[in-house]
């Protein structure tokens, strides 16, 4: 199970890789359950927002192989483990999802800054478990 994290038009995720979009090995991935021959893993990222970002949108995306047809990806975001947003996005037929959000808003005449800082992002997704792919 790779996943892809990115953030639109400039704005980046990961403090280590700002600029690329890089795949993940599996080391921050457990297994939380099994159930009926579906496998529930979770995923945890850092995301940083700098101060100075000027782009509006932000998106996560990545791939669920083997993916659990009819099981949303649900991602929340937390900031010095509280909770800021919680989402969920469809999966792909091809296994891949993206949720998109807002980094920065407008109120009125106001640019308001809605993410800046360091997030921790907990991804869960649901595949299929076969042999080949079981953690």
């Amino acid at each position: 199970m790779k996943t892809k994290y990115g953030i639109f038009a400039g704005l980046f995720v990961l403090v280590a890789m700002i600029g690329m979009s890089p795949s993940f090995a599996d080391s921050n991935t457990t297994v939380l359950s099994t159930n009926d021959g579906i496998q529930l893993t979770k995923t945890v990222v850092p995301m940083s927002i700098p101060s100075d970002n000027t782009m509006p949108w932000g998106f996560i995306e990545g791939t669920v192989e083997n993916h659990a047809e009819g099981y949303p990806v649900i991602l929340q975001i937390y900031q010095n483990d509280e909770p800021v947003h919680f989402a969920q996005t469809d999966v792909n037929e091809d296994g891949t999802y993206e949720y998109k959000f807002r980094a920065r808003n407008l109120d009125g005449n106001n640019v308001v800054t809605v993410y800046e800082g360091d997030y921790e992002v907990k991804i869960f997704k649901s595949i299929q478990i076969t042999g080949q792919n079981l953690i």
